[in-house]
């Protein structure tokens, strides 16, 4: 089955190591194959990764696109120790990317990562605000579920291809 991805003029995509552009129409392509592809809006570059947690899917998003898995693993898990000593509530979300990574399924590994973003906007939101934790029917975002090895926890919507 195909990946389709529709594109607004101007919007650009990643598929393999290749940047396509779209011209000044929107275009709807059909994708086959198992390059990785990545959308422009779920790009990140190193002056956008300005947090831990999007340091984190940084990490994730050049393994995704990288043949050179090893070398970028190493810094993965020097980020995610340091996200996980500043904020130990964070340990479910990595533990999920985590398995993601060593099961190969890096797009899923993504997804996951987003999740973290997600999670550390709440908490520094939490700080912001003079808030002295989470709301309890905030606590972890349904963090208290597992760690990610149930598939009832992954949390919603199907894709209809993963790139992992």
């Amino acid at each position: 089955m195909a990946l389709k991805v529709e594109l607004k003029p101007g919007e650009r995509i990643i598929i393999g190591d290749s940047i396509i552009t779209n011209d000044n129409q929107r275009t709807r392509l059909f994708i086959e194959g198992q390059a990785p592809i990545l959308r422009e809006k779920d790009i990140l570059t190193p002056a956008t990764a300005d947090t831990p947690a999007k340091r984190v899917y940084l990490a994730v998003q050049l393994m995704y696109l990288s043949s050179e898995v090893d070398r970028i693993q190493d810094n993965y898990f020097t980020l995610v120790n340091d996200i996980v000593k500043a904020a130990p509530s964070t340990i479910p979300y990595v533990t999920r990317i985590s398995n993601s990574i060593i099961t190969g399924a890096f797009y899923k590994a993504l997804k996951e990562a987003r999740k973290l973003i997600e999670y550390e906007r709440t908490l520094i939101g939490h700080v912001q605000t003079g808030s002295a934790g989470l709301p309890e029917d905030e606590s972890g975002g349904g963090v208290t579920e597992g760690t990610g090895s149930n598939p009832s926890d992954e949390g919603g919507s199907a894709t209809s291809v993963d790139q992992g």
